[in-house]
């Protein structure tokens, strides 16, 4: 009798009930974060609330097709592994910079295609460089990226950075409850509730911020029905070399935040990042970023934000987070359906993400489990890199004296850890000079003592 192959995890596809649950709460996890860059970046750019909703309607559709492009995947492109996409944070400061004094947003835009072109054309050349990423290196740079991203969870608990009731107690309890009924869904409810523990600990938090009056829906009133991104809404693109030159800087930044990602997701999923896999991911990044360029709005990479539910609730599928995609689609062309999401309040996603992103960074320290720490300078590369990966978090305005290149490198915890493990791991163990020295390797198998 032939007997089928096993389908791995991550190719499995859920029933569509649990298609759409899971689905949604990958996009509650990384919306606040998706919205962000365009609110940012049209808010010191001055455009008009019309416009504002324009680029936040743009960004939903191409964060959409991206994650669709990277999760599903054609030819070279996509990694098919359940990866998010989003705008990405290291981009917001030369795009401002850009906007506001070198041409406006056709030279964003300008330089947005450049730099995805640039990304697709690079991607075999980070492919080739994944040798460099032993556990030591992979296990401290998904430390580093759940570390970095816990000070996201708490500004969100407090309330969300500028909000005039930033810090009250209230907003804490809130995150508190929150945090409380995910935990609980996890610990108690049957194992398909607990996957989406997330999802439930946003709703019940939700029913309970609305009377308390955390968030009102008054907005969705306001908000269009249908919202259409037609290319070059705000002119053709303008091609300045010092805005592409700073964009291209950004593009290096973003594929090694990519790489820490994606190499982190295939840890979480049992299906390592290859070679070519990794090409394949960083490859999507570029065509995405090549969108946002044509489409209004900017640069897309790996979301870390939903690395840490897919850590989380153990649910594997990029089908689920293709679904995600599919749900951003809709919000993108449907600003109403936007608006609903737009609701929650700041508290509510606080106490989820302080789960989530926690659980990145246990992921991280999972990873370094398996390497040898004895008599040998692994302690010192973990030490480090995690020192200089948290400063930029710890004290934003640590390098704000620093020319601007060096701060989009530098102020990404992410990169300015991860390229400070490659290098000290380059440094002590593959530099000649060192016998005895191990390379990330795992840990020794504990001797067995019989009784």
């Amino acid at each position: 009798m032939a007997t089928t192959a096993p389908v791995h995890p991550v190719d499995e596809v859920p029933p569509v009930r649990s298609l759409a649950a899971f689905g949604l709460q990958h996009v509650l996890a990384m919306y606040a974060g998706a919205v962000a860059v365009p609110l940012i970046v049209g808010g010191a750019m001055k455009l008009s609330s019309a416009d504002l909703a324009y680029l936040i309607t743009a960004d939903l559709l191409v964060c959409g097709i991206a994650t669709l492009i990277q999760c599903v995947g054609f030819w070279r492109f996509g990694v098919r592994l359940p990866i998010m996409q989003g705008c990405t944070f290291a981009a917001v400061s030369p795009m401002v910079l850009i906007g506001t004094t070198g041409g406006g947003l056709p030279a964003i835009y300008g330089s947005v295609i450049v730099a995805g072109l640039a990304i697709m054309l690079l991607a075999p050349v980070f492919g080739r460089l994944l040798r460099f990423f032993p556990p030591l290196v992979t296990g401290t740079v998904i430390l580093i990226i759940g570390v970095s991203l816990l000070p996201v969870a708490g500004n969100w608990a407090a309330g969300g950075v500028g909000a005039k009731d930033f810090g009250e107690p209230k907003n804490l309890a809130l995150a508190a409850f929150v945090l409380a009924v995910v935990v609980g869904v996890q610990r108690f409810a049957p194992p398909f509730l607990s996957r989406i523990a997330v999802l439930i600990g946003i709703a019940v938090g939700l029913a309970v911020a609305v009377p308390f009056g955390f968030t009102d829906f008054g907005g969705v009133d306001d908000a269009d029905w249908l919202g259409v991104s037609t290319p070059f809404h705000f002119g053709a693109p303008a091609f300045h070399a010092s805005a592409i030159v700073s964009m291209l800087v950004v593009a290096l930044v973003t594929m090694t935040e990519t790489t820490g990602d994606l190499i982190a997701v295939g840890e979480m999923t049992d299906r390592r990042v290859e070679p070519r896999t990794l090409a394949d991911g960083l490859r999507a990044d570029g065509l995405s970023t090549v969108l946002g360029g044509v489409f209004n709005t900017f640069p897309y990479t790996a979301f870390a934000q939903n690395v840490g539910l897919v850590g989380m609730t153990r649910v594997r599928s990029r089908w689920v987070v293709a679904a995600a995609g599919g749900i951003l689609v809709l919000l993108g062309l449907l600003p109403k359906l936007g608006a609903v999401v737009a609701a929650v309040p700041a508290p509510v996603l606080g106490g989820a993400g302080l789960v989530m992103f926690g659980t990145v960074a246990a992921s991280g320290l999972r990873t370094l489990a398996e390497v040898n720490f004895k008599g040998n300078d692994n302690l010192t590369v973990v030490a480090v890199s995690v020192a200089v990966g948290v400063l930029p978090v710890g004290v934003p305005a640590v390098y704000e004296k620093f020319p601007d290149w060096f701060q989009t490198v530098m102020n990404s915890g992410i990169s300015a850890g991860c390229l400070t493990a490659i290098v000290l791991n380059l440094l002590f163990n593959h530099l000649p000079g060192r016998p005895g020295a191990q390379d990330g390797a795992a840990a020794p198998e504990a001797p067995t003592v019989s009784a």
